[in-house]
């Protein structure tokens, strides 16, 4: 850019330090408009018909001319290298918008991969990670506790049938050593039933 703002001042001084030797005038002021107002000034005027008419050297407009022509040219050539510019820098820009929105895609994706965890193959977030194995560890304590109370009353309701079956057995036993004893003189009265029987004959 700077380079061909210095080439268009460049070019505009020598046509205008050209124009000063072949004319072997100078102007004081080298722009179109400066040069034209000098053209003007320069003029001479008559009057014909009423009518004011103002004649310029023809070798002075032909020179205004052709400066006009190059400052053209060269303003279009700037303007062409200026366009191209843009062109490129448009082309720049597009590139550098891509990558842009690439690198905001993976920075996007490594934020999400951050923020998750994998949980059987399946991308889920931290907070949503959290939740299930806070989730799985209260149900697991649940049924620890379940477990536990249940243990209890089992235990429980077998020292239960334990004791219940040792009375039961104690006093079958009892039962057993009575019913024993009740036979046991039952026989004695028996045989004394005989003895007697057999002492009578």
């Amino acid at each position: 850019m700077k380079n061909s703002i210095l080439f268009f001042a460049s070019t505009l001084l020598l046509l205008n330090c050209l124009n000063a030797q072949n004319n072997q005038e100078t102007t004081e002021d080298n722009t179109i408009k400066g040069q034209f107002e000098t053209l003007v000034r320069k003029s001479t005027n008559y009057r014909q018909g009423g009518k004011r008419y103002e004649v310029v050297r023809l070798i002075e407009l032909e020179a205004f001319q052709k400066n006009i022509l190059d400052t053209i040219n060269v303003a279009n050539s700037n303007i062409a290298e200026l366009q191209s510019t843009i062109a490129e820098n448009e082309t720049a820009l597009s590139s550098l918008n891509t990558k842009l929105d690439e690198t905001t895609k993976n920075l996007k994706t490594q934020t999400e991969e951050k923020d998750s965890i994998t949980f059987f193959g399946v991308l889920i977030s931290k907070g949503t990670y959290k939740l299930i194995v806070w989730s799985i560890i209260f149900g697991l304590l649940i049924f620890l506790i379940l477990f536990v109370y249940k243990f209890k009353n089992s235990n429980a309701l077998t020292q239960s049938a334990k004791a219940a079956l040792a009375d039961v057995e104690e006093e079958f036993e009892q039962h057993r050593r009575r019913a024993l004893e009740r036979e046991q003189k039952i026989s004695r009265k028996l045989q004394d039933e005989i003895n007697k029987n057999k002492k009578g004959v």
